[in-house]
């Protein structure tokens, strides 16, 4: 083998042989465990970014040591390409989402590949290709005969400028997420599918995921939003139309005697109707339209509200109670209505306050401490005052009660709700799923049938920015189903449609069918997921939903998808400014000169062509609106990938935030050659003869046990710790001993140095898979790394024949004594109070007391 490190050529000619071999496909095989390791499919930009290595480094490492445990792997990889970022590239450069979204997976395929991923290629999918969403098309119609999907008219989060429903989590203080457009609520037909049916079932499976991280699953459990609480009844004491009164859910049915008020939502019913005769009402709701409705900004926005003259009478006391319309109530969530309890709920008490509305105490700490309502609201439980038979009563007497006297008057009943609301997965836009409905000339709607499917998506389209181009074409619109007259639906699906079921896709990309459920249940559930936290509650919680509706359908067996969930860091670096009138402008990490203290300590900053001085925003997450982010290309050209692969696995664990920096890269470029160069000079020394055991010397039974040690702490750090950088550390170790004690005079010393290479190169080759594909035919074996067998521990090798025992005289160490490894507690004792140093630190003492930890430790103490 060369003496010189060339990463370029070793990278090439590794992944030539991966590519002429077919090294990756992979076919059903019954006869070997399987194991199906998937990250996150990425969205095709252009451009991989750190963030897709890291991530795709974790899941390519893991593959290829389970591989290497003999099994069978299946490690794929596709695009997310339908959403809304391509219509707007589209726009900005002239040209249509499926051309723009094709060059960029054909770039970024090529990127993916430099960096030497393991995947199979052969199962590719890519969402926006007719092949992949027919079968969501035809699932959806299953879904649509099944009563699991359905229409109805829903306020939305709209977003003027795209043209398109937000999620509550896309408005951010009111705007768009997206564009910082005002946000606006709009009344339109929308596509829903039954999640809450399956709500109790995603509750309680989380309990069958024991390798998900706990944080994940507690999101979801809050977003599923489980509770047990009291449905009532309360009657308007005059009619509003066709309305006699509406109902109320509450967890805190404790605080009934304290409602002061009640509130509705902007667009329930009865408000609705008031409004048609009520022109200041009709202005605060039009008004109401326009904020922001995610749950930050409602809990922190001002509270507002409007008198509507009517009352409602207290299910209970019959007392009336003013009936407000508040911007605080949502009507997607509940009834649309709320009971006020101003003394007992923050919300309701910042509203009574800005009205003079009456603030009534019912709840009192259960230690008899004293609150005061003058300055807030107090909403523990407690025990119950100023409410009547109820008085005295703890919250659960109180919940039981409470409800028996409602529903002896007929006005609730005891209820189980969920925060969880059905998915909507209608958008408004073009670069996605045709929903495969059909809405008939003559009224109602009938889903495509299977032999009409897929409703292509047209891909030469032009884009005007202003309307979809599949709403503005009265030919792909309209149609004859089956001798009925009609038109296409022209809203598409939710692009959390194709992610929530394509690693199952990937089980079987070419059948004829959504699945084949041999393959599909051979290789599902997912064994090892990984990617970012922020996917932790919907697209982890569609996914879940998606497999049951799958398993349900008989397409799957398992009832979840992924088995293990990882959820790696993100990847930091530092950021440099310059502010100039008041603007900010950010300045790419290649356009930076930085000085450095004899630590690496950042001292000053400079911009590399000006030599303006910068000022530092901080160690932050890379991205593109800080101009921080580092080109993986530039450091494959400059390192090569196996430099890149290894510092992102070494820099950090995996679900902690890495941080990027220079000297880290290069430190990883210096081991690998420090690796290359300790396999040179060994191939150099000559041919290692036998491993003869009972012939090694005690400096040979060293270096096989540091072998040993190793291979053991790294195949528990690859499998059940996944603590990567520290695998990588104890490989490391091995190799800064096998420098210090490796005895190249002797054939019986080369195969000791021998046995701790190999073993380094194949702990490596998941890691460094270039570099150890040549090593590894440097050391003579064949060319196919990728199946070479794991290393085992030697047990016998892992044997002391001595240990090295610490003494220390009262706390503070004094001596270190070399003893047998089976030394008696009695002996070590002896030996510690005979050693010549410790005996010039007693020597004028009082032995008090002798502690020994058997193979580690003699402490004396004395005075």
């Amino acid at each position: 083998m060369n003496e010189n490190y060339n990463p370029s050529e070793i990278e090439q000619d590794a992944q030539r042989f991966w590519l002429d071999n077919n090294s990756f496909a992979v076919t059903e095989d019954t006869s070997k465990e399987k194991f199906y390791c998937l990250a996150m499919f990425p969205y095709p930009s252009g451009r991989l970014h750190m963030g897709h290595v890291r991530n795709y480094t974790i899941t390519d490492v893991i593959s290829r040591y389970q591989r290497m445990l003999g099994k069978n792997v299946l490690h794929p990889m596709g695009w997310d390409a339908f959403g809304l970022p391509a219509e707007n590239a589209a726009i900005k450069n002239n040209t249509a989402p499926a051309k723009w979204t094709y060059s960029n997976t054909d770039y970024m395929r090529d990127q993916l590949k430099a960096l030497g991923f393991g995947f199979d290629w052969s199962r590719e999918v890519t969402t926006c290709k007719p092949d992949y969403y027919k079968w969501e098309q035809w699932f959806f119609t299953r879904l649509y005969e099944k009563g699991l999907a359905y229409k109805k008219v829903s306020t939305v989060n709209w977003c003027p400028v795209d043209e398109t429903v937000l999620a509550n989590e896309q408005v951010e203080d009111g705007c768009c997420w997206r564009c910082g457009t005002n946000v606006e609520k709009k009344e339109i037909p929308q596509w829903f599918i039954r999640i809450t049916d399956y709500a109790e079932e995603l509750l309680n499976d989380l309990d069958k995921l024991p390798h998900w991280p706990e944080q994940v699953k507690t999101m979801q459990r809050n977003w599923i939003g489980k509770s047990r609480g009291v449905e009532m009844r309360f009657d308007l004491t005059t009619p509003v139309a066709e309305h006699t009164g509406f109902e109320v859910y509450t967890t805190r049915p404790d605080t009934i005697m304290g409602v002061t008020y009640v509130s509705l939502a902007a667009q329930h019913p009865i408000a609705l109707e008031l409004a048609k005769t009520n022109a200041e009402l009709a202005a605060f709701i039009e008004a109401c339209k326009v904020q922001s409705v995610s749950e930050a900004d409602m809990a922190t926005m001002e509270k507002k509200g409007f008198d509507t003259g009517i009352t409602a009478a207290h299910p209970i006391t019959g007392e009336p109670v003013s009936v407000w319309v508040a911007n605080y109530v949502l009507m997607d969530y509940g009834s649309g209505a709320v009971m006020a309890v101003p003394a007992h709920d923050e919300r309701d008490y910042e509203f009574a306050k800005k009205y003079n509305l009456a603030i009534n105490q019912v709840i009192a700490p259960s230690d008899s401490t004293e609150i005061n309502l003058a300055e807030a609201a107090f909403t523990d439980k407690g025990v119950l005052v100023n409410s009547g038979e109820f008085d005295g009563l703890d919250f659960n007497g109180a919940f039981t009660a409470i409800v028996q006297t409602l529903e002896a008057a007929n006005k609730g009943r005891a209820t189980t709700n969920y925060r969880l609301r059905d998915w909507g997965v209608s958008r408004q836009r073009y670069w996605g799923t045709p929903i495969p409905i059909f809405n008939l000339a003559a009224g109602g709607e009938i889903p495509v049938p299977a032999h009409k499917l897929p409703i292509l998506l047209p891909e030469e389209v032009e884009m005007d920015g202003v309307q979809s181009p599949i709403k503005a074409d009265p030919e792909w619109r309209k149609g004859n189903i089956d001798g009925q007259a009609g038109e296409h639906e022209t809203d598409t699906f939710d692009t959390f449609m194709e992610s929530s079921w394509y690693y199952a896709r990937y089980t079987s990309p070419n059948a004829d069918s959504m699945l084949d459920p041999d393959k599909a249940n051979y290789w599902l559930p997912v064994d090892q997921y990984v990617g970012g936290i922020e996917h932790a509650i919907l697209h982890l919680l569609y996914a879940r939903f998606f497999h049951k509706l799958m398993r349900d359908e008989g397409l799957v067996n398992c009832d979840e998808p992924f088995d293990r969930l990882l959820c790696q860091g993100m990847v930091n670096a530092e950021s440099f400014f310059i502010k100039e009138g008041g603007r900010t402008e950010w300045i790419a990490p290649a356009d930076v000169r930085v000085e450095r203290d004899e630590k690496g300590k950042m001292i000053n900053a400079f911009h590399a062509e000006t030599e303006q001085p910068l000022e530092f925003g901080g160690v932050i997450k890379m991205s593109k609106s800080k101009n921080n982010g580092v080109d993986p290309e530039y450091v494959v050209r400059e390192y090569g990938a196996d430099t890149i692969r290894l510092f992102s696995m070494f820099a950090a664990p995996p679900e902690q935030s890495l941080e990027w920096t220079d000297s880290g890269v290069e430190g990883a470029s210096r081991f690998i050659k420090k690796l290359w160069r300790a396999v040179h000079l060994h191939l150099e020394a000559g041919e290692p003869g036998p491993l003869t055991v009972d012939a090694l010397t005690t400096t040979h039974t060293d270096l096989r046990r540091k072998t040993h040690e190793t291979i053991n702490k790294v195949s528990d750090d690859f499998g059940r710790r996944q603590t990567f950088n520290t695998a990588i550390a104890a490989v490391m170790e091995l190799l800064n001993d096998v420098s210090r004690n490796a005895d190249r005079a002797t054939p019986l010393g080369l195969a000791v140095e021998r046995e701790a290479l190999e073993s380094a190169v194949v702990m490596l080759a998941p890691i460094i898979p270039h570099a150890c594909h040549a090593l590894w035919q440097g050391l003579g074996h064949g060319s196919n790394l990728l199946d070479a067998p794991w290393p085992k521990v030697d047990e016998a090798a892992l044997v002391r024949a001595s240990v090295t025992i610490v003494v220390q005289v009262n706390g503070k160490v004094r001596s270190k004594l070399e003893l047998p490894a089976d030394v008696s507690k009695g002996d070590a004792e002896k030996a510690a109070m005979a050693d010549e140093n410790v005996m010039r630190f007693i020597d004028d003492k009082t032995v008090r007391k002798v502690i020994v930890v058997p193979g580690k430790l003699v402490n004396i103490v004395a005075n």
